[in-house]
């Protein structure tokens, strides 16, 4: 049978599609893409925010619209969060956030009998990390590992940890075979991912840190490009840096989450830093990490967020100089404690404070670039583009530069100047 994946939402996601991918692969099943006509429509859904709701509900719609007679399953945070509206759109299949073998097995069933099939778990109770095979669809050159899942940060504005419950941690043996497992398929570059990866270890024997396992990973694949998913700014400590810092295989980007640099906001957001903690982490990794890409995510028009702090949050990023950003509006999620909170703005403020923040971020994006002009980067290159082909440098900047019959392979490019949304660079011989 042919299958077809539409995956919303974040790396952890991504990664649980590539796996499910592959796992059907391995049965003798083929892959296709979300517009063909295939047997079978998986669509893996994000609930970050109620506008994430709403894009799940579109792309359920349309797919059951345009393959009435296709067997459509649907999974991820979505349906573990309000499965009965998923229930309603008219899909065969319906599937949690975890156990993703169980819904690969029913989804296969009902292609079989043509009759609805489901399985949402109550996911605060779930204690295993489900061990899934890492990598996807050969023709990719970055592959994801899922070493984490679940939260218990419980930040005001998010519904995760109720959709993915409490942290569970892959062994640190089984991650580094899945690392060497890809590093054999031909994959040149390594995304270690998950829900909350500064909480990697906690639930393990002897409470190991997220450090050991991202040495153990880097040692076991010195030949891929390791680069770390979001990290929590309490992982960044000197230790964390100094050990690190001599593995010439990790990416030097480092995703830190900030969404506000306002205190009062983040007291609110109940974060678990300030910005002067922040701070501490930035200047850490550029310490240790010269000239890294430093990015973040910014929430703007969170509830009572007044013209100050939305200030003080413009200041605080301009200090930090960020290699690139996401900036969102606050999106209400019915069911967690912001969407009460008093001082809900309007659709006018969110789009002015995205619209200048927005600004700002793509002022530091060029900056940044700029300073990676006259240097010599290593790009993997993944894709044609026009007369260009494409990759990304180790910081993640996006290179283009004139070749052909490049992709999965690693170039060192001297960076000419500024292109569209990267660099524009040359390949050296």
């Amino acid at each position: 049978m042919k299958f077809a994946f539409y995956t919303l939402g974040c790396k952890t996601n991504q990664y649980e599609t590539q796996a499910m991918e592959r796992l059907l692969q391995e049965k003798g099943h083929e892959i296709g893409q979300f517009g063909e006509v295939c047997d079978c429509y998986v669509i893996n859904t994000c609930s970050v925010t109620a506008v994430a709701d709403k894009k799940n509900r579109a792309v359920i719609r349309r797919c059951r619209r345009d393959n009435p007679n296709a067997v459509i399953g649907v999974c991820g945070c979505y349906t573990q969060h309000d499965p009965e509206t998923v229930r309603k759109l008219g899909v065969d299949v319906l599937g949690g956030s975890g156990h993703r073998v169980e819904f690969l097995e029913n989804l296969l069933a009902a292609a079989g009998d043509r009759q609805p099939r489901e399985s949402v778990d109550n996911a605060l109770r779930r204690r295993e990390f489900e061990v899934l095979p890492a990598g996807g669809l050969e023709e990719r050159t970055r592959a994801m590992l899922k070493v984490q899942d679940g939260c218990v940060n419980f930040c005001t504005y998010c519904i995760i940890p109720y959709t993915r419950g409490p942290v569970r941690s892959e062994p640190l043996d089984q991650a580094v075979e899945q690392a060497r497992e890809l590093a054999q398929r031909g994959y040149r570059e390594i995304v270690v991912t998950g829900i909350e990866i500064a909480s990697w270890g906690v639930d393990l024997p002897g409470k190991p840190e997220p450090t050991v396992l991202i040495e153990a990973i880097c040692q076991a694949v010195p030949e891929l490009r390791v680069r770390l998913g979001s990290l929590e700014p309490r992982i960044v400590t000197e230790d964390f840096c100094r050990r690190l810092s001599v593995y010439g295989n990790l990416c030097p980007q480092f995703h830190l989450s900030m969404q506000s640099g306002c205190d009062s906001v983040l007291e609110r957001m109940h974060r678990k830093y300030d910005t002067a903690r922040y701070y501490e982490s930035v200047a850490l990794l550029r310490k240790y990490f010269p000239n890294c890409a430093v990015t973040t995510d910014m929430i703007v028009a969170f509830p009572g967020e007044t013209e100050e702090e939305f200030r003080q949050s413009l200041e605080f990023i301009r200090k930090c100089a960020f290699a690139d950003m996401h900036v969102f509006p606050y999106s209400r999620r019915p069911g967690t404690p912001a969407d009460k909170m008093p001082g809900q703005h309007g659709n006018e403020v969110k789009e002015s404070r995205s619209r200048t923040a927005i600004g700002v971020a793509e002022e530091m994006s060029k900056a940044y670039r700029e300073s990676l002009v006259g240097t010599v980067q290593e790009v993997l290159f993944e894709e044609a583009a026009g007369a260009f082909y494409t990759g990304h440098c180790p910081n993640y900047v996006k290179a283009y530069a004139p070749g052909a019959d490049l992709h999965n392979e690693v170039r060192r490019v001297r960076v000419l100047g500024l292109y569209e949304d990267g660099i524009l660079g040359e390949i050296l011989p």
